[in-house]
C-alpha cells in the first residue's frame, strides 16, 4: 500500500471518528509501526497548515484528532445554532489550574490549597468537560481523584500537560505570603 493510500485511510479514520485517537490504534489500523504512522501524520499536519484548508489535524497527548481551524469558527456559527459559551470565572480558573498542575488531586486537596469549599467549582469544571474523575485515592472513603481532560488541552491549545507554562518559584512564594496575610487578616477580623 502506497503513502497516498495510507494518508487516505488516516484521513478517513480521523474524519469519521471525530475524537482523538491514540497513535497505537491508528498504526494498527493502517498496518504500520507507530514511528512511521507518526511521521505520516505529521506530514499530513503540515499539508493542512495551508490557509486554503479549513481543517487541521492536532496532537493531543499522543493522540490525534481532525478538527476545524479555530480561525473559521465564525463561518460555521453563521449556519449552526450558536453553542453556549462557558464562562470561566476566577474561581473556576483557580480550581482548574490547581487540578492541571497537581493532578491527580482530590476535592479535599483543592479545598486545602484554595482555603474554601470547592464543590461548585469542581462540579462546573466536570460539567464543562475540563476535568474528570481519573481514579480513587487509596485512603479511607476512597475519595475521587480529578485530572484534566482532552477538552482542557483543546481549549487551551496544549499538545500535552508538559506544554503547561512553568510556574515561577518566586511567584509561588509571593502567592504563599499573600495567602498567609489574607488568612491572618481574616483571623483578626473575626
Amino acid at each position: 500500500m502506497g503513502l497516498k493510500e495510507v494518508e487516505a485511510q488516516l484521513e478517513a479514520i480521523l474524519f469519521t471518528i471525530g475524537e482523538s485517537i491514540e497513535l497505537e490504534r491508528l498504526a494498527q489500523a493502517v498496518e504500520h509501526d507507530q514511528e512511521t504512522t507518526k511521521k505520516i501524520l505529521h506530514n499530513m499536519m503540515d499539508k493542512y497548515e495551508d490557509e486554503s484548508c479549513g481543517i487541521q489535524i492536532i496532537e493531543l497527548d499522543g493522540a490525534y484528532q481532525m478538527c476545524t481551524k479555530p480561525s473559521l469558527y465564525e463561518s460555521i456559527i453563521k449556519i449552526t445554532t450558536i453553542p453556549k459559551k462557558h464562562v470561566l470565572t476566577e474561581v473556576l480558573l483557580e480550581t482548574l489550574s490547581i487540578v492541571a498542575y497537581k493532578q491527580p488531586v482530590t476535592k479535599l486537596q483543592i479545598e486545602s490549597i484554595r482555603g474554601v469549599k470547592a464543590d461548585h467549582a469542581v462540579n462546573k469544571l466536570v460539567e464543562y468537560n475540563l476535568i474528570c474523575e481519573v481514579g480513587r485515592l487509596d485512603a479511607p472513603g476512597k475519595p475521587i481523584l480529578f485530572g484534566t481532560t482532552e477538552e482542557f488541552l483543546r481549549c487551551f491549545g496544549l499538545q500535552s500537560l508538559e506544554s503547561l507554562p512553568a510556574v515561577n518559584p518566586e511567584k509561588v512564594e509571593d502567592f504563599k505570603l499573600e495567602a498567609e496575610e489574607e488568612a491572618e487578616q481574616l483571623t483578626l477580623d473575626i
